[in-house]
């Protein structure tokens, strides 16, 4: 395999950068603090013989020396906010004193000699995101007797001073002052994820612009879902976790694999990021599973600084869950409509005494039979996800991450829109009908995937990481596919075809973070360099298909004759330079940030059964961005941005030159504010978006298209995401987007972009019981109302709205979930989305899920 320059600039560049100079000595140990004095906690003398206390003297001595050595007894864990973050009081039958601290992670852990757990309440041993700041509190028994309390943040250690009070032990806990608790100035803070880490719906801050910034600060249009989130909708798969995201669409079925989204009326289906780092595939978009993903990242509008290649409509990061720094095991099972099971593990935690090797392991099966109502046309997928984490210094992180996933999904689920959407003489086509072959229906994927993830601190200030990923991707397509609707409107005419894809994908990183001051301003800096290298071997082959009735299907058993094969190779590759400069004034109240980026792109295609067919082109594209912010009051900001962004566009013209990439340009200004004391998350964005440089026919020369094409979306937006109330949970959001044709040879010029409505809101609320006989029993209640939307470019049929309700009943109480899904409610018959006259899709009817899980 020949990467080319651009491969051979690349590796020359990662040698460097992972030379051994890189990596420093660590920092000094740990110190902690003298629990009596409420000074912080610092590490006890080891000590020597001259140091121990004499015998006792006399029998009544030695007596008493027996009593005082009984364990304490810990009867009540009392975890309660203050303004300073936290307090937690161990409740004991006598005084207690705070042995030993030491960080581990983001973990602050004390160990309480000579005392015993012996809880009348079992569930205050282990409490989840109990203050802002911190996401776990935990009280566990040691083996060789002892206490151990946990406290860990949601990004760094917290510090804390202990204090004996009459009823056992006292603890003050400061949530983010990692200095305090006299952690090395240049030790990472590795961040917590997982279950213990995300337990609401308000996420303050975001990886995808790979500055983990606030999204208060940041001067663009975010939005998180967190898992606890797309968990209580039950959402199925990608493309449902993103039903609540503002200026989401969907472009897909619930019965396939490609969970294509739109974001602001645009295709965004062909890349992703997964943790920050772009997951690019040029051929087709991988499957997606939910198993092991924390959380999704939606960033709106165009944005190639972290990204290089991006659809204009944004971008959207997919989390996953890593390792945690203590044990978790968990179990899930659910069962529902149309024989719907699903089975999923996670497991996790540390693999050595000093917590330095960490691993997740998530893995799921789901099989459906769907509502179509043909044998053999069902679902069924398998995934596993195994991350190993490995803290080589205090300084240095290595993460190893690895992903199978198995899909086979039915590949014709649409149907014709006469007979669904438009009238149909012979009646109306029942919406659960197949009219492919179940026989020879199927669209089989399977995506292999492994890579490493590495990250050196150097200082505080200043970190570096280095990502590189493999993955290897096999999809088999077979089926009989609609060609045209004959004149009776219910005969449907099919041809046969088998598409086999085997690509092999190489992706590399490496980008340095800092923070510095020129005067009187900070920097935050991001500079990298990304690479990617994809070959792709494609062979088809297209058969003889016989017409069926769409009313009265008589399915023909399979395909028929062969009528041609074809056979290519296709190769892609990038390299893309990057630096972005977010610099602060006025203490953090004006934000500006000012970004570059510049890619180059090779992309070449053979045709395998044809000699000399060799061809090759190669682009250069350069993407600026400029933000700014301004925080009037500490809740409120105010943002505009500029932005660019390019996709490579293959071909020639009439006059045989190549074709430029095209651009999406947006400009956007909008407000956020945080409410209630920072519980709820507000954005409202307004924005103007076009993409030029669009393909049409060459009105001089019609064998040839000319890039004079124009489209453009225009809208606005409003996001609320978090806590309205304590236990009252709410995502609720509003999109008015205008996409239209602006400029085009072919299309008439004010045509709706497809499948964009022009209105569309949606909420989703829950609501669970705090205390008392029914404390842990939640409700949940979802909205979704998406406007009418046109079928294609061409603007000829209309698909009409729908509004569709979610429920859900739950009882979470310690390490037990139970929970009730209902979708689609009131069993409306809407259609999803379109791909074109021939394959309306249309959704499931009112479908329910059972599901149980445990902790263990």
């Amino acid at each position: 395999m020949k990467t080319g320059s651009f491969g051979l600039m690349t590796v020359g560049l990662l040698t460097a950068i992972l030379s051994p100079a890189v990596w420093a000595n660590p920092p000094a140990p740990v110190m902690a603090a003298e629990p009596e004095t409420g000074e912080l906690l610092q590490p006890r003398p080891v000590p020597d013989g001259s140091e121990l206390e004499p015998t006792a003297p006399t029998l009544d001595d030695w007596m008493a020396q027996a009593v005082a050595a009984e364990p304490a007894m810990i009867t009540d864990v009392q975890v309660n906010s203050t303004p300073a973050g936290l307090s937690i009081i161990l409740v004991s039958d006598q005084p207690l004193s705070a042995g030993a601290s030491r960080i581990e992670g983001n973990a602050l852990i004390t160990e309480i000699p000579n005392v015993a757990l012996n809880l009348t309440n079992e569930a205050a041993a282990e409490q989840l995101s109990p203050a802002e700041g911190i996401a776990l509190v935990q009280v566990t028994s040691l083996p060789d007797g002892g206490v151990r309390l946990a406290i860990t943040g949601t990004q760094t250690a917290p510090a804390i001073t202990s204090s004996p009070v009459a009823s056992g032990l006292a603890f003050a806990v400061a949530p983010n002052v990692a200095d305090a608790a006299g952690v090395a100035e240049d030790a990472i803070q590795l961040q917590v994820t997982g279950d213990a880490a995300d337990t609401g719906y308000r996420v303050p801050s975001a990886g995808v612009t790979r500055l983990e910034t606030p999204l208060l600060e940041t001067p663009a249009s975010v939005q998180v879902i967190p898992r606890q989130l797309f968990e209580d909708r039950a959402a199925s798969d990608l493309a449902d976790a993103l039903r609540t995201a503002v200026g989401v669409s969907q472009f897909t079925s619930s019965r396939d694999l490609f969970n294509n989204v739109l974001i602001r009326g645009f295709d965004v289906s062909s890349l992703a990021l997964r943790n920050g780092i772009p997951e690019t595939f040029f051929t087709l978009s991988p499957p997606r599973s939910l198993s092991n993903v924390e959380r999704l990242e939606v960033l709106s509008g165009p944005d190639s600084i972290a990204t290089g290649k991006i659809s204009p409509g944004g971008v959207v990061n997919i989390v996953t869950k890593q390792p945690l720094s203590i044990p978790f095991y968990e179990l899930s099972a659910s069962y529902g409509r149309f024989n719907t099971v699903e089975g999923q593990v996670d497991l996790s935690g540390p693999l050595d005494a000093e917590n330095r090797v960490r691993y997740r392991l998530n893995g799921s099966y789901e099989y459906s039979d769907t509502f179509i109502d043909t044998d053999d046309v069902n679902i069924q997928q398998a995934t596993i996800a195994p991350v190993l984490s490995w803290d080589i210094s205090d300084r240095t992180r290595l993460n190893l991450e690895g992903l199978y996933l198995n899909g086979e999904y039915p590949l014709i689920v649409g149907l014709p829109a006469r007979g669904t959407i438009l009238e149909n003489p012979s009646g109306e086509i029942p919406r659960d009908q197949f009219l492919g072959e179940p026989n020879e229906d199927r669209n089989d994927r399977q995506i292999i995937q492994m890579g490493y993830d590495l990250e050196h601190r150097f200082s505080e200030s200043w970190s570096l990481r280095h990502t590189f990923r493999y993955s290897n991707f096999q999809d088999e397509q077979i089926g009989a596919f609609p060609s045209a609707l004959q004149d009776d409107l219910r005969t449907l005419e099919r041809f046969g075809f088998l598409d086999i894809f085997d690509i092999n994908n190489y992706q590399a990183t490496a980008y340095a973070t800092g923070e510095f001051e020129t005067g009187s301003i900070d920097h935050r800096l991001v500079a990298g360099v990304d690479y990617v290298f994809e070959d792709s071997f494609y062979d088809f082959e297209e058969f003889e298909a016989e017409t069926i009735d769409i009313f009265e299907p008589d399915f023909a058993g399979g395909l028929g004759a062969s009528v041609g094969t074809g056979s290519f190779l296709n190769s892609n590759e990038g390299l893309g330079i990057y630096l972005q400069d977010q610099l602060r004034f006025w203490d953090d109240r004006l934000i500006l940030s000012l970004g570059g980026r510049v890619d180059f792109v090779n992309s070449a295609s053979e045709d395998r059964q044809v000699s000399d067919s060799q061809e090759s082109q190669s682009d250069t594209a350069f993407s600026p961005r400029v933000g700014i912010l301004f925080q009037p009051v500490d809740n409120i900001s105010l943002y505009g941005s500029y932005s660019r962004s390019f996709q490579q566009v293959t071909g020639r013209s009439a006059t045989n030159d190549l074709f430029s990439p095209s651009r999406g340009t947006q400009w956007e200004i909008g407000a956020k504010a945080d409410w209630l004391d920072e519980r709820l998350f507000t954005t409202l964005a307004f924005y103007d978006l076009t993409l030029s440089n669009v393909l049409t026919t060459d009105l001089d020369n019609p064998n040839f298209d000319t890039q004079t094409g124009e489209q453009r979306s225009r809208g606005v937006e409003l996001l609320t995401q978090g806590e309205i109330l304590p236990n009252w949970n709410v995502v609720a959001s509003y999109a008015y987007t205008d996409a239209e044709v602006t400029v085009d040879n072919d299309i008439a010029v004010g045509n709706r972009l497809a499948n964009v409505p022009r209105h569309s809101a949606s909420l989703w609320t829950t609501y669970t019981i705090p205390e008392g006989s029914l404390a842990g029993l939640g409700f949940g209640l979802g909205l979704f109302y998406v406007g009418e939307r046109e079928a294609d470019l061409n603007n000829s049929f209309e698909v009409p709205s729908y509004f569709r309700t979610d429920a859900a009943l739950f009882y979470r109480r310690d390490d037990f979930d139970l929970a009730l899904n209902i979708k689609n409610l009131f069993d409306v018959n809407y259609v999803d989305s379109v791909d074109d006259a021939l394959r309306v899709n249309l959704a499931d009817p009112i479908t329910f899920q059972l599901s149980a899980s445990y902790r263990f």
